[in-house]
């Protein structure tokens, strides 16, 4: 009688033990992979509805600042010899502006010398202003050349500057104002012991070694023939709240200058602000939507947070429909917002304080709009931060149990494969005393 060849139970016991442990994992793993699946859906969607909300936080507070700053743009007739910058501080009005004369700055020649030649030595100064000097030592070898590089190394290009211009009858050297107007003239004088420097000296007369190219004059300009005299080409407040830049002078002749209010900065916020409370309200649609039809749920159908800030949204709009409309921005039966700007141009010029009381910081309609955005984007307590965490939180715990589940079956795992490797020593020791048992009975 042969005896069996079989040792043990035969079974696979690592296959065995993967099947049992995936049994008791799956429904445990199922449950919290659909939670965190779930968990991590609806925190994508609020992150998408508190970013569409953050815009339109952005949005509003550009309206408001659009709405508390008055704004006003100046139109100058053509060819008119100035141009008009307003400021917040303008007021709108007509005005007649005639540029009787510009600023002009100064400029000293010397006679000609002739190339390389020097002009003798000690110290030049040059005074300007109420009290500016410049001191510069001329030595007895510099040419126009290093006397022109010394001038504008002392002056550092504040004062005067120098420059050696090369005519058919030499070479002149040419200081020059860095200030318009009779305030920066010049006046060059040389030190009692110098040499051959009073070529270079000008106190304004005849005498002068140096001729004035050009004079030193202010600006001259009219408004509504009120005169101001200017240093410079840029004069401010002549015309209240304007800054005027001198371009030609045309004495004589008149032109128009207009200042208006300007609302386009205020339009165009508006326009941005309908859009983006447009797409919040849709975003905020499409979120929490549900299709009967195919029975599919949107990832945040019912969610009372979802519902709360459409209610919000649509209560700051129908709070204020009337004036909100009057001034131009109106709902349609969709709850799809729209701007009108000649509505907003009607009810401005009806009411200049119309729209800063409706959409300033302190407005009818910004002011509680601005109040519901910042209770629910508030980084600290704001709604949508706090479902933020609450949802993050969830994830956290959700991974935690999926760790601790791990480490539950890797336990069951080494328990199911320490009693079947024992069964299965078990079966090979009977296996072999059943062997020596039936040699024995053989024998």
């Amino acid at each position: 009688m042969a005896t069996s060849s079989v040792t043990g139970s035969g079974l696979d016991i690592p296959s065995l033990v993967s099947q049992l442990v995936t049994a008791a994992r799956t429904p445990a793993a199922t449950r919290i992979n659909s939670a965190g699946s779930a968990a991590t859906a609806k925190l994508s969607a609020i992150g998408q509805v508190k970013s569409s909300m953050t815009t339109l936080q952005s949005a509003l507070n550009k309206v408001i600042s659009s709405a508390d700053t008055t704004a006003y743009k100046a139109t100058v007739q053509a060819d008119a010899g100035f141009t008009a910058t307003t400021t917040s501080n303008s007021a709108t009005g007509s005005y007649s502006v005639e540029v009787v004369q510009l600023a002009t700055a100064q400029k000293l020649s010397s006679g000609a010398y002739a190339s390389g030649a020097t002009v003798g030595s000690g110290t030049l100064t040059f005074s300007y202003g109420d009290d500016k000097t410049i001191e510069v030592t001329i030595g007895a070898d510099d040419t126009l050349a290093t006397i022109a590089a010394a001038v504008n190394k002392a002056a550092g290009g504040v004062g005067v500057t120098a420059s050696v211009v090369t005519a058919d009858d030499g070479q002149h050297l040419v200081f020059s104002s860095t200030n318009t107007g009779e305030a920066g003239a010049l006046t060059v004088t040389a030190s009692a012991d110098s040499t051959g420097l009073a070529g270079l000296t000008y106190d304004g007369t005849s005498n002068s070694g140096l001729s004035a190219t050009i004079a030193a004059k202010d600006a001259v300009v009219r408004v509504d023939g009120f005169e101001r005299t200017s240093s410079s080409n840029t004069v401010a407040d002549l015309v209240p709240g304007v800054v005027l830049n001198l371009t030609k002078a045309a004495e004589g002749s008149n032109f128009s200058l207009t200042v208006a209010s300007d609302t386009s900065a205020l339009k165009g916020n508006l326009t941005a602000f309908a859009a983006a409370y447009n797409a919040t309200n849709t975003l905020l649609k499409s979120s929490s939507a549900y299709n009967p039809d195919t029975k599919t749920a949107s990832t945040l159908t019912g969610d009372s947070l979802i519902r709360s800030l459409q209610q919000q949204l649509r209560g700051s709009v129908s709070a204020n429909l009337v004036d909100l409309k009057a001034l131009g921005l109106t709902l349609d039966k969709d709850g799809v917002m729209s701007f009108s700007a000649s509505a907003l141009d009607t009810a401005i010029a009806a009411d200049p304080l119309a729209a800063k009381n409706m959409f300033g910081k302190d407005g009818t309609y910004s002011a509680g709009l601005s109040s519901m955005l910042n209770s629910n984007l508030n980084s600290t307590n704001g709604t949508l931060v706090m479902r933020t965490n609450s949802l993050n939180d969830q994830i956290s715990d959700l991974s935690d149990q999926m760790d601790a589940l791990d480490a539950r079956m890797d336990k069951l795992s080494n328990q199911y494969t320490a009693q079947f490797t024992a069964m299965e020593t078990m079966i090979t020791q009977m296996q072999s005393s059943a062997g020596s048992l039936s040699s024995l009975l053989e024998s």
